[in-house]
C-alpha cells in the first residue's frame, strides 16, 4: 500500500509599507516556487509608469469598483491613498481548489480582512531596514509627487504598528535574502500537518 498526502492551496498575504520592495520579493518567490500564483488585485487608481491592465492590476473606474463591492465580489478591499484596492474572490477560490497557493500583495487593512475570512491564511509583513532607507527608495522610484511621498511615509508609521498581528516578519535589507526567507516560509507552511490529508491506495 502506498501512502500519499494531498492538500488544498493556501492564501499567502504579503504586506508592507509602500517602497519596501514587496513586488520585487513576490516576483522572486514566484520564480522559485511550483504550484503558486500571483493574485492580481483590482484598483480604482490610474496606472503608473509601465503598468499594464491585467498584469499588475485590473484598473477599473471608481463607480465600477463600488458596484462590485455591492455585489460582494471581493475577498477584501480597502481605500488607500484615496483609491480603492480589492482582491477578486472567484479566481482565488478556483486556484485553491486545484491545490495552488495564491500570493496576495495587499495592504495591512486587507491582510487583516483576509485573516478574518480565511483563518488558515499565512500573513507575512515586509519591513524596511529603517525609515531613511524607505524614503530613499520612494524617491528613487521617481513616480510620486512630493505630497504623495510624504503621505506614504506618514502612512508607513501606522502600517508598521500592525506587524505583530502578522505571522511572520521579514526585513528587506537584502533582496535575495528576503526572497529566500519568504520562499522558506511558504515551503514550511506547506508541510504543516493541519494542511494535509492522508490518501491511501
Amino acid at each position: 500500500m502506498s501512502i500519499t498526502f494531498s492538500r488544498q492551496g493556501m492564501l499567502v498575504v504579503i504586506s508592507a509599507p509602500s517602497g519596501c520592495g514587496k513586488s520585487s520579493i513576490l516576483r522572486g518567490v514566484l520564480s522559485r516556487l511550483e504550484n503558486a500564483r500571483y493574485s492580481i488585485s483590482a484598483t480604482s487608481r490610474a496606472p503608473r509608469g509601465d503598468e499594464v491592465d491585467g498584469r499588475e492590476y485590473y484598473f477599473i473606474s471608481r463607480a465600477e469598483f463600488e458596484r462590485r463591492i455591492e455585489n460582494r465580489e471581493f475577498l477584501e478591499y480597502a481605500e488607500v491613498h484615496g483609491h480603492f484596492y480589492g482582491t477578486p474572490m472567484a479566481p482565488i477560490n478556483n486556484l485553491i481548489a486545484q491545490g495552488i497557493d495564491v500570493l496576495l500583495d495587499i495592504d495591512v487593512q486587507g491582510g487583516l480582512q483576509v485573516r478574518s475570512l480565511a483563518p488558515e491564511s499565512v500573513l507575512v509583513f515586509i519591513a524596511p531596514p529603517d525609515m531613511q532607507v524607505l524614503e530613499t527608495r520612494l524617491r528613487g522610484r521617481s513616480t510620486d509627487s512630493e505630497e504623495t511621498i510624504q503621505l506614504r511615509l506618514k502612512n508607513a508609521v501606522g502600517e508598521m504598528a500592525i506587524w505583530p498581528q502578522y505571522d511572520y516578519l521579514v526585513t528587506n535589507d537584502d533582496l535575495d535574502e528576503a526572497i529566500g526567507r519568504v520562499e522558506m516560509i511558504i515551503r514550511s507552511e506547506r508541510l504543516r500537518t493541519r494542511r494535509l490529508t492522508l490518501l491511501a491506495e
